[in-house]
Order: structure tokens, then sequence, then C-alpha cells
């Protein structure tokens, strides 16, 4: 693989917002050739002027990941334009809030065309042309949420679960025949993205992301890493993801019974839901005429910017070391001070 200090070329799917957007300008940050993927060509124009004032270089191609062939062209295009790809983000989803008996199967089936299969295209893409070259990194963008279902957000919970699923699938694949092409997921918490402005919402209320809430700059960041160190299979991103993660594993029937009490109010917040809000299942809400919405949702004055989780499971060699370091030194003194 290339240096992490040499420029590459970058796709990133879902670009125009959220953490797709912030991913983008830190790829830039570091001076990378960014295609930027994504159907609403106002964010991606926003999102394009970042990128270039952070430092990159920024293509921009619309484009609707659900549609395969679409999504196979656009690869051609970036490496006709920015040069043979050297990194392929998966971001791009739409969501429901609703419960399930309320939802259609038409809308389920956008929200797995979308969340899921828009992964797997990607992920066919970018592999279509890695694998001949033996070499490529694939950033899959998973969730607490992939670990663990909660209501209101059956379709993604299922499309989340999906990826993992099938990733852990191409991983093994990839293994088996000593490819040099790298694939690994990124398992994030609820962040303050614009998709809780824009997402479809039958509930009463106006949808939020379950707190804490987070930075999507500070997810932008875990994805680079994660980019950059692709032999870890898989990294659990923010304090609710490891308890989210661990209480799955270890105590599925307390999870049920504190989530069918909490987990439909924690995602609701105190604001009436309007038959005006945006919708981007089907259409993007930053199409023609549309607004950028920016990486941020409506909740910046309550998002984590840091987290001694984070910083932990980038430097979890070091805290090896500090820890077994303090394990000896408590371990000597208790000897001497033995009689």
């Amino acid at each position: 693989m290339p240096s992490p200090r040499t420029p590459r070329t970058v796709v990133v799917t879902g670009a125009s917002g959220g953490i797709g957007r912030a991913t983008a300008v830190e790829f830039a940050r570091r001076g990378d050739r960014v295609a930027l993927l994504a159907r609403g060509e106002v964010g991606l124009a926003a999102a394009a002027d970042e990128v270039r004032a952070a430092g990159g270089t920024a293509l921009v191609v619309p484009v609707d990941v659900a549609d395969a062939d679409a999504v196979e062209a656009a690869a051609d295009r970036v490496e006709a334009e920015l040069g043979e790809i050297d990194v392929w983000v998966n971001v791009a989803f739409t969501a429901a809030f609703a419960p399930f008996h309320e939802l259609t199967a038409a809308e389920y089936a956008r929200v797995t065309e979308v969340s899921y299969l828009g992964f797997v295209h990607g992920t066919m893409a970018a592999l279509r042309r890695m694998r001949p070259r033996d070499r490529g990194v694939i950033v899959q963008t998973g969730s607490a949420l992939g670990r663990r279902g909660i209501p209101l957000q059956s379709a993604y919970c299922g499309a989340k679960h999906a990826i993992k699923g099938f990733t852990e699938s191409v991983l093994t694949e990839l293994k088996a025949e000593g490819s040099g092409v790298h694939i690994t997921r990124v398992d994030l918490p609820g962040v303050n993205t614009p998709q809780f402005s824009w997402v479809l919402n039958k509930m009463p209320k106006r949808p939020q992301p379950v707190a804490p809430i987070y930075a999507p700059e500070l997810m932008g960041r875990a994805m680079v890493h994660a980019a950059d160190h692709p032999r870890r299979r898989a990294w659990w991103i923010g304090t609710p993801t490891v308890y989210t993660v661990l209480g799955a594993e270890v105590w599925p029937q307390f999870m049920d019974w504190y989530l069918s009490r909490n987990g439909i109010d924690g995602q609701l917040t105190d604001v009436d839901a309007s038959a005006d809000d945006p919708v981007n299942l089907h259409e993007p809400a930053d199409g023609d005429g549309g607004r950028d919405f920016g990486a941020e949702g409506r909740f910046s004055d309550q998002q984590w910017t840091w987290d001694a989780q984070i910083w932990a499971s980038r430097y979890h060699g070091a805290v090896a070391a500090v820890a077994g370091a303090g394990l000896l030194a408590g371990a000597s003194a208790l000897l001497r001070r033995r009689p």
C-alpha cells in the first residue's frame, strides 16, 4: 500500500453531508485526491469547496449507490480523472424512523437498496480494480446498531447487520487468496448528522441520535485512521458502541428490556414533526433548488468532540504497554514488601 503520507485517490460515498462529508474533508487535509459520490448536487458542490479549501483535489460524481451500473461507471470516471483508486469508503445510507408495522414494502426496499446494497455495489466496484493490482483498502461504515437492533430503525439496523456479515465473508475470501487488498469496518455511535433533518419520519416528534451524540468530524478522523490501519478487521468507535456490543453479547435480554422502555423516547426530540420536513428516501433533500445541509446536524450544542475510548482504540498498543508496565511495577512493589 502507499505510505499514509503519499497523496492517494480516495472515493467516499455519501459525501454530500454528514460523516461522508467530514471523512472526505479529513482525507483532503492530507492532500489526497477525493472523489465525492452522492445524489444531492447542492451538497456535493459545497463539499467539493471544502475539500479544496482543506488542501485536496475534489471530483464531484453525482450517483445513486443503489444503481450498481451507475456506481461502476462512477468508478471508471474516478480512475480516468484522478488515477487508480487506493481507498474506497462506503458511507452512503438512508433510513426510516417508524415502527416496523407502519413501513411499506417499498420504503423498506429503498432503505435496503441504499444502505446495504449500496455498500455491496461500492465494494464490487472497488474490488474489480483493486484485486488485479493486489492492493487497496475498503472501509465500511458500520454502526453499533449493526450489532444490536433498536426500535424505530428496523430497516437501518437490518442493513447494518447485513454489512457486517457480508464484509466478514469478503474479508475471509481475500485472506484465503492471500490478497494484498484489505477491508475493514468502523462501527460508529450516534452522530450529529443532517440525516435527522431529512430522514423519512412517521413519528409525531422529530428524531434525534441516541445520546451521547458525537461530532461528524471526530468520526471522519476515525475513518481516515481506519484506512491507514486496515489490517484491523473492525473498530469500535465511542464508549456507547462498546457498551452496546458487549451488552448485546453478554446480556441480550437486559438490552431487550432496556430498549423497550427507553429506546423510543430516547430517539425523539420535543419538537413536533411537520409535513413540510424534507425527506431524502427517494430524492436527495439537497437536490436541485435545495439547500446545503453541511456535515453537522441540529445538535452541535450537544455533540462530543473527544472520547477517551476513541483515543485508547487508536493507541491501543501504547495503552497496553502502559497498563502492562503498571502491572509489573505493582507486582514488583508487592514482592519487595513481602517479608
